[in-house]
């Protein structure tokens, strides 16, 4: 299966198109909000909004199945000019909404059982980039991964750039015997594909799963953002629980859309971000961003102000063999 990137830009011209009148509405709304934000000029704008840095990218919002949400050509050029741009609350609501209403409509097959789930993740250890990739059988009975983890003990022979390989009994049954909470990703797949798509009630099912915990102090706010920002790290997301995550995000005081940013690995991105002025109680502060691809809304990274995280997935997909790449 070819990476989800490509394919949902090659599917682009075939995919159902999303209900027109369910999306008439925010793209006005979001196209109205460029223009207002546009006639504001330079001196209007909020040092806050340039705080964000990297080359200038595209004005408007690309959707995929052939929706494009399209903003006057004067507005483009000024956003172009301008470099990122931090929208509204309610112009990051719409694009959020837009988001929504785009990936419902990806198609949700479920990998087969003996079938890979491929990952390959960069993370930045003081700036320096360090990728590994990681390939899980669907059903559980295997793992692979490159490099190699040494094993224990004498490693004169180890080859770290050899493909490391695991089979064995399926963890799903082995965690429910010894009682663990871990989920393979085919369980937690088909955990999030019984969520609504409601925000309110799939936010509400997720935090009765306990999923990331819950702690003392942290606000319903706070907590789910910590949630959604876990969720997104699943390779595999069910096109309905990605629409929920949308809708969700757009609920979260203080969050923001940001267009022209580029991911860690400076790709072309949107950003969806949280700002703490004070150490939350889960220890996070400052500025927290989840990048996203503008045209297909894959997820594409994530950067936290405090240094803890600053790392993107750098390619994924589904393959028949370890060792295989989509």
């Amino acid at each position: 299966m070819k990476n989800e990137l490509s394919e949902f830009r090659g599917l682009r011209a075939e995919a159902p198109l999303p209900d027109a009148d369910r999306l008439a509405a925010p793209r006005a709304r979001l196209t109205a909000a460029f223009r207002q934000e546009t006639r504001r000029g330079r001196a209007a704008l909020p040092r806050r909004r340039m705080i964000l840095v990297g080359a200038a990218t595209a004005g408007a919002l690309a959707v995929t199945a052939g929706i494009v949400a399209i903003l006057p050509e004067d507005s483009t050029r000024a956003s172009a000019r301008k470099g990122p741009q931090v929208l509204s609350a309610g112009a990051s609501a719409d694009a959020l909404e837009l988001a929504a209403a785009t990936v419902e409509k990806h198609d949700g097959t479920e990998p087969g059982p003996k079938q890979w789930v491929y990952e390959k993740s960069t993370v930045f250890v003081q700036g320096k980039p360090q990728s590994s990739e990681e390939w899980t059988r669907w059903d559980g009975t295997g793992h692979a991964d490159l490099p190699g983890i040494p094993p224990a003990g004498d490693i004169s022979d180890f080859d770290p750039d050899e493909l490391q390989v695991w089979y064995g009994p399926n963890q799903e049954e082995k965690w429910k015997k010894e009682g663990y909470d871990d989920r393979s990703q085919r369980q937690f797949y088909r955990f999030l594909a019984t969520l609504p798509s409601d925000p309110d009630r799939m936010m509400k099912r997720i935090r009765e799963e306990h999923a990331v915990g819950s702690i003392r102090g942290e606000t319903r706010a706070q907590r789910d953002w910590r949630e959604i920002d876990v969720l997104y790290r699943s390779v595999l997301i069910p096109p309905n629980a990605q629409a929920g995550l949308f809708r969700a995000l757009a609920k979260i005081p203080g969050a923001r859309v940001t267009t022209g940013v580029k991911d860690p690995l400076g790709r072309a991105a949107i950003g969806v971000s949280v700002t703490y002025a004070k150490r939350t109680p889960s220890g996070w502060q400052g500025k927290q961003e989840i990048f996203f691809d503008p045209e297909s809304y894959a997820y594409l990274g994530e950067t936290r102000d405090d240094g803890e995280m600053v790392g993107a997935r750098a390619a994924w997909g589904v393959v028949n063999k370890p060792g295989a790449r989509p």
